[in-house]
């Protein structure tokens, strides 16, 4: 594993807000089941702005993936609307990407070939992306494994493959659910300074789902705090952390303040971390 280091990204603060990248405006979401409607979500009202890295906490089963469901088209929503880059949002977009918890790669492809996967699904031009997708896998620290296949890995690896892939199409929009949930402690602080790098170089718009209220802060240019289901917004924190951060804000005061306001609003008895 490589020494954790300091992220010595280019970006000294979060980004000024501009126009807004994302709209939700009465976001509800119900699910049918045998047993009745379950409510998920109930007027969910935010703006994320182009360039932000925006993290949603909550207990289990407050709505939390099935928000990041919606915002990447992936769910139709019961009521209210989305509108991505000024657009009604009515399903899968390439303007949009996904990370989830599991980086769900091809075994008997190599990396740089799981890496363009979504350029092969989409029929786009290989021979365009490929490189693209080779300066990826050099950004996310991955230049001498292009070749190798996923067992030849370890979990932070395999992250970062599926992070790669995710930005092969060049997306405004990442949206990332608990991707480092099942990592050990030392990987998940080591690909939290990583994704600050990477995002740092990339400048996407990046809407990441956590239990993880001390990954959320750390992470952060606003924390998204949600209910219990169904799921509402009980408030945004926008957190006034100085950029490039390392590992030691999480010991400073402010970062204390933080996370204490935060688990005031969701309960620290709920699972969270």
């Amino acid at each position: 594993m490589e020494a954790i280091r300091a992220v010595t990204a280019p970006l000294e603060s979060g980004p000024a807000p501009s126009s807004a990248l994302i709209r939700a405006h009465g976001l509800s979401k119900t699910y049918a089941t045998g047993s009745g409607q379950v409510p998920a979500l109930a007027g969910i009202d935010f703006e994320i702005y182009d360039g932000e890295f925006v993290s949603v906490v909550g207990q289990s089963g407050c709505g939390k993936s099935t928000l990041l469901k919606l915002l990447a088209g992936l769910l139709p929503f019961t009521a209210g609307s989305v509108e991505l880059n000024g657009k009604p949002l009515r399903g899968p977009t390439r303007e949009a990407a996904v990370v989830f918890q599991s980086p769900v790669l091809l075994p008997w492809r190599t990396v740089l070939d799981n890496v363009m996967l979504p350029i092969e699904f989409r029929k786009l031009p290989k021979a365009m992306y490929r490189q693209s997708a080779v300066n990826l896998l050099a950004m996310v620290g991955l230049s001498e494994f292009v070749q190798r296949y996923p067992f030849e890995l370890s979990g932070g690896m395999l992250q970062r493959v599926a992070i790669a892939r995710a930005l092969v199409q060049d997306p405004r929009l990442l949206l990332m659910d608990e991707p480092f949930g099942a990592l050990d402690a030392m990987t998940r602080d080591q690909m939290n300074l990583e994704l600050l790098r990477i995002w740092s170089h990339s400048r996407k718009t990046v809407i990441f789902i956590t239990h993880s209220i001390a990954e959320a802060v750390f992470l952060s240019d606003r924390v998204i705090a949600m209910t219990p289901r169904p799921g509402t917004i009980a408030d945004i924190i926008t957190i006034e952390l100085p950029r490039p951060r390392d590992l030691s804000v999480i010991n400073t005061d402010r970062f204390g303040r933080y996370a204490a306001r935060l688990r005031s609003l969701l309960d620290a008895g709920g699972g969270l971390l």
